[in-house]
């Protein structure tokens, strides 16, 4: 059997996700989601830290731009809200580069885009 890493954290996330579109449904821009979510972890004391700026260094600079993670929960774990027709292999893409600039190592993302919620855990 395979232990999976911040299983028990994974599950509560992701219980609050599934709360959320069962209230909301399906349908909404993302940052309706997120404003929900964010309401959800405040009631429920989970850490978290929303549109966290993570630096992107390049050789022996920084640069310009940044990458903003929808949510860092308990400072372990990046969340990233979808709401959208199906997962596309961008946002595999999108994840494991936020995991490996932020040196996090795991990630969810989540989508509410459709009828039932749809999530991938991402492991660097």
């Amino acid at each position: 059997m395979v232990d999976l890493i911040l299983k028990e954290e994974a599950y509560e996330i992701i219980g609050k996700c599934i709360e959320v579109h069962r209230n909301l449904g399906k349908g909404f821009l993302e940052i309706v989601y997120k404003d929900a979510l964010e309401f959800e972890f405040k009631i429920n004391n989970i850490s978290f830290e929303r549109e966290k700026e993570f630096l992107i260094h390049y050789k022996n600079i920084v640069l310009p731009h940044k990458f903003y993670a929808d949510f860092v929960l308990m400072d372990e774990i990046i969340l990233e809200i979808k709401s959208c027709s199906g997962f596309v292999d961008e946002h595999l893409a999108q994840m494991l580069n936020y995991l490996a600039v932020s040196n996090k190592k795991l990630g969810l993302i989540v989508n509410f885009g459709k009828d039932r919620i749809e999530y991938k855990r991402v492991i660097l």
